[in-house]
C-alpha cells in the first residue's frame, strides 16, 4: 500500500516508516499538519495514518479539510487521548479507525490492513498539461504521443505538480513529499531534478510547462502562446 504518515515525533515517526517500509509499504511522511493536507491533496494514498496532535493543523481538523474536500481516502488516527469523547470526537471528524498509544506494531498493521479494506479508492484519471499526459496507476508519462522514461524521482515530482496544476507549490512541500521529511536532500537537489525534467518533457514546440517562482517553489501550468 502507498501510505501517508503525518506525526510530529521523530521517534515514533521512523519507527512506523521503518516498520512499514520493512512490510512492502511505500511511506511518505509529514511532521505538521499542513505539510501532510498538502501531500494528501498531491498524491493518491490507500491510507493515511494521523496523529490527533499535530503543529500549524491538528489531525482532527486535517481529517475535516480532506472530508469536506471529498478525499475519501481511509484514515487511521493516533493519539494518546483514550477519553470516550476523544474518539468520538475523532471518528466524527471523519477517520475511519482511532488507535491509541501506546500500541503494538503488529496490533498497529493490523489496523491499517483492515482500515485498507474499507471499500476501493477509485484509481487516479489520467493527467494532462497541454500535450503531456501522466497515467498514476500504470505509471506511464508521454509526450506529444511519445513515451517518456522517468526515474521514481522525476515520475514523483512531476505527478506532485501535475496534481496541483495552476498552482505554486512550496519547496518544502515538493522536498517533503518527494523524498521524505528528514531525508538529507539539499535544496539545489530540487532544482536539478527540475531541470532533468524540463529537458524530458518540454519539447521546444510545447513551450515551458514548469514554471519557477523564485523563492517559493514550482508549478506547472499550460504553456503560453
Amino acid at each position: 500500500m502507498r501510505i501517508l504518515v503525518v506525526e510530529d515525533d521523530p521517534r515514533m515517526l521512523a519507527l512506523l516508516r521503518q516498520g512499514l517500509e520493512e512490510e512492502g509499504h511505500g511511506v511518505t511522511v509529514a511532521q505538521d499538519g499542513e505539510v501532510g493536507l498538502e501531500c494528501a491533496r498531491a498524491l493518491v494514498f490507500d491510507v493515511i495514518v494521523v496523529d490527533v496532535m499535530l503543529p500549524k493543523m491538528d489531525g482532527l481538523s486535517l481529517a475535516r479539510r480532506l472530508r469536506d474536500e471529498r478525499n475519501r481516502t481511509p484514515i487511521l488516527m493516533l493519539t494518546a487521548r483514550d477519553h470516550t469523547i476523544d474518539i468520538v470526537r475523532g471518528l466524527d471528524s471523519g477517520a475511519d479507525d482511532y488507535l491509541t498509544k501506546p500500541f503494538s506494531f503488529e496490533v498497529f498493521l493490523a489496523r491499517l490492513r483492515a482500515v485498507g479494506r474499507r471499500g476501493p479508492i477509485p484509481q487516479p484519471p489520467h493527467l494532462r498539461v497541454a500535450d503531456l499526459e501522466l497515467d498514476p496507476a500504470a505509471r506511464v508519462v508521454r509526450s506529444c504521443g511519445r513515451k517518456v522514461n522517468l526515474s521514481r524521482t522525476e515520475f514523483a515530482l512531476l505527478e506532485l505538480l501535475m496534481r496541483r496544476q495552476g498552482n505554486v507549490v512550496p519547496r518544502e512541500v515538493i522536498m517533503d513529499s518527494v523524498w521524505g521529511v528528514g531525508a538529507n536532500v539539499e535544496s539545489n537537489t530540487l532544482d536539478a531534478f527540475v531541470r532533468l525534467l524540463r529537458n524530458k518533457i518540454e519539447p521546444r514546440e510545447s513551450g515551458r510547462l514548469i514554471r519557477t517562482e523564485r523563492g517559493i517553489g514550482y508549478g506547472i501550468w499550460e504553456p503560453e502562446r
